[in-house]
């Protein structure tokens, strides 16, 4: 399919990376997957992308007696990372290599997608009855966007004892931590959790744009209050940020240099011309590249239709 036959697929995104230190909040939107409710913090119109980072979706916290508040049947990705964490609760992770894994709070799932991958998740059948967490993806460069898809099961990220809060590293380098999973960018990504009274000083790197979403409690930085479903925006140029909070709270971290090349996201796609995105649904509709998950006992979801601008909602 040609782009005089598909001009304008899906949504060009283009790295607005502040070159100084600034704070702007953006309210996250409200959006169904499937029946779970979701916030989304990316994209936004204003903010595309943070350094490689280019979604961010925030669910829970939810407690349920019966049911399966996380059912997401199999569909494809190509060009990106997905990268799950929890706070509470559990999901299972099944696709197309054959990999399987239930992740927990304190874990953290990366998947790699290259050329092609299909994966599920899902609330398993042994649970707590509770969940709550975060689903961000990364897009490849261009040099790692179509190698051969991958994943990676981290069954506890690591953490830092600091006097003021614990945190966890889930992406990248903090202090002396580092996560042990290959991303394809420079990146961080981590979850403070800031002690009730608590102040907890950290380095940034100056070339690193980073972002903030309040996952729990109060939360402040630089002294200024941080209000709940809002992704608030950095900058860049900083060399340190100083977190506190009244009574407890917690708070995601991620940033990375801001990403050096246009992309074009269309459902879950993460391309750069309207030709790979036609191209990868059409395989998708005739069952070619990504494969079968066979642990999944369901159909899986069909691609929605290729249209001028089309911004259907990504499976996750």
């Amino acid at each position: 399919m040609t782009s005089q036959t598909n001009p304008l697929v899906g949504e060009r995104c283009v790295a607005l990376g502040a070159s100084s230190p600034r704070l702007e909040s953006y309210p996250n939107r409200a959006m169904k997957l499937g029946t779970l409710d979701i916030d989304r913090a990316l994209p936004i119109r204003e903010r595309r992308l943070v350094g490689p980072w280019c979604f961010l979706d925030r669910f829970g916290p939810l407690t349920f007696a019966e049911g399966k508040p996380m059912d997401v049947a199999p569909h494809p990705h190509i060009g990106l990372q997905t990268v799950s964490w929890l706070l509470d609760g559990e999901i299972v992770h099944d696709d197309s290599l054959g990999s399987s894994s239930v992740l927990r709070p304190g874990g953290v799932n990366v998947m790699t997608s290259g050329a092609g991958i299909a994966h599920t998740e899902q609330t398993p059948r042994q649970h707590s009855g509770r969940l709550n967490g975060v689903q961000l993806w990364v897009a490849l460069p261009g040099a790692e966007r179509h190698r051969a898809p991958g994943f990676a099961h981290v069954a506890e990220a690591p953490r830092l004892e600091q006097p003021g809060a614990v945190i966890s590293v889930f992406a990248g380098r903090l202090l002396d931590a580092t996560a042990p999973v290959i991303y394809h960018s420079e990146l961080l990504g981590a979850d403070l959790a800031v002690h009730r009274a608590g102040r907890v000083p950290l380095p940034l790197r100056p070339d690193f744009e980073c972002a903030l979403l309040v996952l729990d409690g109060d939360v402040a930085v630089n002294g200024q209050a941080l209000e709940p479903r809002f992704l608030h925006y950095l900058g860049s140029a900083r060399t340190e940020a100083e977190f506190t909070s009244r009574e407890g709270g917690r708070v995601l971290l991620v940033g990375g240099p801001p990403f050096p090349e246009a992309i074009l996201m269309w459902w879950n796609f993460v391309a750069r011309t309207p030709e790979e995105i036609a191209a990868a649904r059409a395989d998708w509709e005739g069952g070619h590249r990504f494969g079968d998950v066979p642990a999944y006992a369901g159909s899986r979801l069909p691609a929605p239709p290729l249209v001028r601008m089309a911004r259907p909602e990504p499976a996750s």
